[in-house]
């Protein structure tokens, strides 16, 4: 049995959940709504306030549908009621965040010649903080968790961080795993 599929989901007040015919799952709450087709054969029963998936065999294509169903629906559970928040970090000289002239459109200057203008999905809040001496954070917020995480990809791969002085567009505590430069010893050879 799958550890995770297994596991029931708790519903907090205000979400609402429907399972139309072929488990098409459609979850509302205070904010939004978002709905994913899951594998027909999976059954999800609603019961005392908690969601829960079972299969009917113990076949590899339910067994592997089993976990990833469960963990989508949570992540659905989750974001309607909480929300995901992600943040980036913008690391080396010169590099700024705004989006102060529209909401959506963030303008970032990353050491190119011209500045890099990305327009940000509506489902996704996007806001910049720019403190004196420390590092330019761009704060991402959204109800769905996929399109955060992709808006976020594709912000960080306008500049990705390098190996060597670290510089480049990394999520806030990311570790970086740094390469040694050149060395300059020239005895050796002779």
């Amino acid at each position: 049995m799958s550890r995770v599929g297994k596991l029931p989901i708790s519903l907090p007040k205000g979400v609402e959940v429907t399972i139309s015919k072929g488990n098409l799952v459609t979850v509302k709450g205070p904010k939004g709504t978002l709905s994913e087709q899951l594998h027909p054969d999976l059954s999800i029963e609603i019961e005392n306030g908690t969601l829960s998936v079972s299969r009917p065999t113990d076949q590899k294509r339910h067994r592997e549908a089993h976990g990833l169903a469960r963990a989508l629906l949570n992540n659905l559970v989750t974001g309607v009621s909480e929300g995901f928040v992600k943040e980036l970090e913008l690391v080396g000289v010169g590099y700024r965040a705004s989006n102060e002239t529209m909401k959506q459109l963030l303008e970032l200057s990353l050491g190119y010649s011209h500045p890099v203008m990305f327009y940000v999905p509506n489902e996704v809040k996007v806001e910049t903080k720019q403190e004196k001496g420390k590092n330019p954070i761009i704060r991402l917020e959204s109800h769905d968790k996929q399109l955060i995480g992709q808006v976020a990809a594709k912000i960080k791969a306008f500049r990705k961080p390098e190996p060597y002085k670290g510089k480049g567009v990394r999520f806030v505590g990311e570790e970086i795993r740094r390469k040694a430069g050149k060395t300059s010893g020239k005895g050796g050879k002779k």
